[in-house]
C-alpha cells in the first residue's frame, strides 16, 4: 500500500476519533479544569511540550506565516499570534476548530489566526515561514511521517518544529495497557518511533536535501511522553 493511500486511512480514523469521539475529552484535557492524576499528567506534559516547541522558534514572530498543523483547541495558535505571527490552525476536527476559534476570540486574537478544519498537508494552506506539528504526527508510521514532514518541507521557508512519540519499553507498556484513556474515548493507537532511526530516515529522505536536524527536546510526565525536534532550512 502506498503511502499516501496509508496516510489517508490513518487521516480518517484520527478525524473520527476526535471529531465524533472525543472532542469533549480533549477540550477539558486543555483547559483549566480538574482532571484525575492519569490526565493531570497528560496536560502537564503536553504543556512542557509546548513551551519547548516555542523555544525552537524565534520570539518575534512579526511578519512571519506559521501553520499551526493539527491545532486541536487552539492554545499553540495562540501563543503564536501572540508573538505577533499570522497564523494558519489546521485539524481534521471541525467540533474542535470551534471551541478554538471560541478560545481565540477570548483572547481578542481572532485576526491574526485562521482556524480550518481539513487536512494539515493539503498545499492550498500555502506557504509558510515555520510550521509546528505538536503531537499531530504520532499516530503515524514512521515512513507517512517522513512523508508528511517532507510534503510541508516543500512549502516552508525556514523550519519545522514537531514531535514523535519515543519508542521507549514503558512508553510501549502503556499504550499496550491502552490506559491513556478509558475505553469509551480511547485513541487510535499511538506509533513509538526509534528516534534514532527516524533521524537517519530524515537525513537520507530524497525531498529532504537542504535540510538539517536542530534542537531536540524530551518530555516524560507520568502517561505523556513526547520527544520534540527542530528540523532547519540549511
Amino acid at each position: 500500500m502506498s503511502e499516501i493511500a496509508t496516510y489517508e486511512i490513518r487521516r480518517s480514523e484520527i478525524e473520527t476519533y476526535f471529531d465524533r469521539t472525543a472532542s469533549d475529552a480533549w477540550k477539558k484535557l486543555t483547559s483549566d479544569a480538574p482532571l484525575g492524576r492519569i490526565r493531570a499528567s497528560v496536560r502537564a506534559g503536553r504543556d512542557a511540550m509546548r513551551a519547548s516547541l516555542l523555544a525552537m522558534l524565534p520570539e518575534d514572530l512579526s511578519g512571519r506565516r506559521v501553520l499551526d498543523a493539527g491545532c486541536g483547541t487552539g492554545a499553540l495558535a495562540v501563543a503564536l499570534a501572540k508573538r505577533g505571527a499570522e497564523v494558519v490552525a489546521v485539524d481534521l476536527s471541525p467540533t474542535l476548530i470551534v471551541h478554538a476559534r471560541d478560545l481565540a476570540a477570548g483572547e481578542g486574537l481572532s485576526a491574526p489566526i485562521r482556524f480550518e478544519s481539513g487536512d494539515m498537508l493539503a498545499a492550498a494552506h500555502g506557504r509558510f515561514d515555520h510550521v509546528v506539528l505538536m503531537d499531530s504526527l504520532i499516530h503515524y508510521e514512521p515512513d507517512d511521517a517522513a512523508a508528511a514532514l517532507a510534503s510541508l518541507a516543500a512549502r516552508t521557508n525556514g523550519s519545522i518544529a514537531f514531535t514523535l512519540a519515543p519508542k521507549t519499553p514503558l512508553l510501549a507498556l502503556m499504550h499496550r495497557a491502552g490506559r491513556l484513556f478509558p475505553r469509551g474515548d480511547r485513541a487510535p493507537a499511538i506509533v513509538p518511533v526509534a528516534i534514532d532511526c527516524f533521524r537517519d530516515r530524515l537525513e537520507a529522505h530524497p525531498s529532504l536535501s537542504g535540510w538539517s536536524l536542530g534542537a531536540e527536546r524530551r518530555v516524560a510526565s507520568g502517561f505523556y511522553k513526547s520527544h520534540g525536534m527542530e528540523f532547519v532550512r540549511s
